[in-house]
């Protein structure tokens, strides 16, 4: 993607992902309060700010006001996704100042479905990948990610069956398997009229590494994808994943860090 192409997928992915986002399930609330969009959830659903709009003058007030909301709906976290391209310049220094904590960053990348959907989707030898569509599907997603990066997540699993019992139509879950044993798994999340799916996981056990499977996961996808008529793939890249998706004709449109604030008991 040239300049020109660059700045206007990143205009969109502001307005169609962020500015204008749909909740990422339907038990979930996102709205507008002033110049912040946030999504709300109950239980274990992913709370947090998805774009702002904000200067050096308005900045220090909507914190606040986020804080003070989100603590009323008695959430133990929630999540300022920091784009580095949002305004102010000096955002991420007043959230740390108002208690939040920056996890890794992660690069912002997207890539063209229809370019995507023309590479191979023949699993390596010994691999053959299993369509993600009830519970023990999900429990074999969680066991890779606990294994690839070593952290329980309980919110993806919670997000996984809600969407597979009140939206299947919103998610493409697979489970690349050496045999019986879950070695690598990945999901595609895909909100209705967007323009942009969102590529998740693809953690793959060590002793599988390097073999084409998160490439394989990958084309999966894109294929699914282009047969869905969007248009692009968008993942928040790993250090780990973003040289395979530079490879694969990814671009790269910034950097996101998310910044948590966890509830004071």
């Amino acid at each position: 993607m040239d300049a020109d192409e660059l700045a206007n997928v990143r205009a969109a992915y502001d307005r169609e992902m962020r500015r204008d986002a749909l909740p990422d399930t339907a038990g979930a609330r996102v709205e507008r309060a002033g110049a912040v969009v946030r999504q709300t959830a109950a239980g274990p659903g992913w709370n947090g700010v998805l774009w702002s709009d904000l200067d050096e003058e308005t900045a220090d007030a909507q914190i606040a006001a986020q804080v003070a909301h989100f603590a009323g709906q008695g959430a133990g976290e929630f999540e300022w996704k920091l784009y580095g391209h949002d305004r102010p310049a000096d955002l991420g220094d007043r959230l740390r100042a108002a208690g939040f904590v920056p996890e890794p960053a992660e690069t912002l990348m997207v890539g063209r479905v229809d370019e995507l959907a023309a590479l191979p989707v023949e699993p390596p030898e010994g691999i053959t990948l299993r369509t993600v569509t009830d519970e023990a599907g999900v429990d074999l997603m969680m066991d890779v990610h606990a294994k690839a990066f070593g952290t329980e997540r309980p919110a993806i699993r919670h997000l996984l069956l809600t969407l597979l019992r009140d939206e299947p139509e919103t998610l493409a879950a697979v489970v690349a398997m050496a045999g019986d044993t879950p070695v690598s798994a990945a999901r595609m999340e895909m909100r209705p009229g967007s323009s942009f799916a969102g590529l998740w996981g693809g953690g793959t056990l060590p002793q599988w590494r390097g073999r084409g499977i998160y490439r394989l996961l990958v084309a999966h996808r894109a294929h699914i994808a282009a047969a869905r008529g969007i248009r692009y793939l968008q993942v928040d890249a790993s250090p780990d994943s973003r040289p395979i998706l530079d490879r694969l004709g990814f671009a790269t449109l910034g950097t996101t860090v998310p910044y948590v604030r966890t509830a004071k008991p």
